[in-house]
């Protein structure tokens, strides 16, 4: 593992890794070691668990308004399991510093992402905190392997033989779950601390075509937590690509009920009532209860959610939103679906004076899924590349999203949470549909 900082911390910023058998890495020291031993001596320094290998990362900045706005605080990552975004956290008014991600403590994590059982492929490692789904989202069925270990789907003629590992018939949100990152660079900056890193995938452990490398620049101010991450194509053949995220946003007041949801889409996908497995049929939300376009949102259902919706509207994003974001984009609509808009998603809970938003910024973002489980509070927004099931016969032939990548060639997810002030719901604040 090749960690560096490209300047000393400054106090109140506490970066796991910073101290290495009690010593103090001075500026710019690159710590060079085998992953394992460079993992297992910054865990033992810091007492912390080591997590596929490798001790967590937190970036950390100290909130200035004393109490009277919301800031993002911290993030935790895990750079052992693909770089889980394994909590986010912000001081809010009245309730200091909140967790804003549904995750066990990092001792019972380190326990659960132990490689077998259930988390043999990785699986349970987006089973909380924010894993970052790639090559693919979501599900893939194809036909299995004589001895039922594969599922086999083809892409442009040529067959991927992926791991079983979802319901005895599919693979499952990516190949990325139990890889580990290097060469992590952290820098102060103004308002908080920038993170990027490299996962050299390559063919993704024999399931995927071509080779691949994905990096990472995720960074942590007061007013945002903003993610890159690029994947490019260092093989020598064309890949397919899609990208995602899976963050498992807290309902903080504990209250389902109440808690709002928007998102800018106008269709779903019907899914069987077997498994879930898309039926290739999209259909308008409008008059539905799947339908959360409306600006103060919608609630969610009792029951167990778990819905795909295409079709996303845009919304341009004003100047001083696109000199914090440093885009450069030019030429922005304020509303439609402009490639240069942004996904204006969100969850929203009154009770608690808390909303936050998840914000798409790549056009190649054409999904997003909603998750949440029955009686739980907890809200997933996952903002997507691809449908479900993209390599599915039921989808007769229709662009489901994958990015062809040829060699040298790569592609950008950016996504930006940022915090505000729940909306209003006419009435008296109720949720209903």
């Amino acid at each position: 593992m090749n960690v560096a900082w490209s300047r000393p911390l400054r106090a109140g910023f506490v970066l796991v890794g910073v101290l290495v058998c009690g010593l103090v890495l001075p500026s710019a020291l690159v710590l060079l070691s085998p992953a394992a031993a460079a993992g297992q001596a910054l865990g033992q320094a810091l007492k912390q668990p080591l997590i596929g290998g490798m001790p967590p990362l937190r970036l950390e900045r100290k909130a200035t308004s004393n109490g009277s706005k919301r800031e993002f605080t911290s993030i935790t990552l895990l750079p052992g399991r693909g770089l889980n975004t394994f909590q986010i956290t912000a001081n809010l008014p009245g309730k200091g510093e909140t967790e804003l991600l549904r995750s066990p403590s990092l001792d019972e994590a380190a326990q659960k992402l132990n490689g077998q059982g259930d988390d043999a492929f990785g699986n349970l490692n987006h089973s909380f905190g924010g894993a970052f789904l790639i090559p693919f989202t979501s599900r893939a069925g194809g036909e299995l392997s004589a001895d039922k270990s594969l599922v086999n789907v083809v892409w442009h003629g040529k067959t991927i033989h992926l791991p079983n590992d979802y319901l005895g018939h599919y693979s499952v949100h990516g190949l990325l779950n139990m890889m580990k990152a290097e060469d992590l660079h952290v820098r102060n900056t103004r308002d908080g601390q920038t993170l990027t890193a490299v996962i050299h995938a390559g063919d993704f452990n024999g399931y995927w075509l071509s080779k691949t490398d994905v990096h990472f620049r995720i960074a942590l101010t007061g007013d945002a937590v903003d993610i890159q991450v690029t994947a490019t194509n260092v093989g020598d053949e064309p890949e397919p690509m899609g990208l995602g995220w899976h963050p498992f946003l807290r309902i903080i007041s504990g209250d389902r009920a109440q808690a709002r949801v928007h998102l800018p889409a106008d269709l779903y996908g019907v899914v069987d009532t077997i498994d879930g497995r898309p039926t290739g049929e999209l259909k308008p939300v409008e008059g539905t209860a799947k339908d959360y376009r409306s600006p103060q949102g919608a609630t969610m259902p009792d029951a167990s959610t778990s819905i795909n919706f295409s079709k996303l509207t845009r919304t341009g994003l004003a100047r001083t939103e696109l000199t914090q974001t440093g885009l450069t984009q030019t030429g922005l609509t304020s509303t439609g679906g402009s490639p240069g808009g942004s996904i204006d998603a969100w969850l929203a809970d009154p009770e608690a004076n808390y909303a936050i938003r998840v914000r798409g910024l790549s056009p190649e973002i054409r999904t997003l899924h909603l998750w949440s489980a029955k009686g739980d509070t907890f809200c997933a927004i996952e903002e997507q590349y691809n449908y479900m099931d993209a390599f599915g016969a039921e989808w007769k032939g229709m662009d489901t999203g994958l990015v062809t990548l040829k060699p040298d060639a790569s592609t950008s997810w950016h996504v930006r949470l940022e915090l505000f002030d729940p909306p209003q719901v006419p009435g008296d604040g109720a949720a209903s549909k």
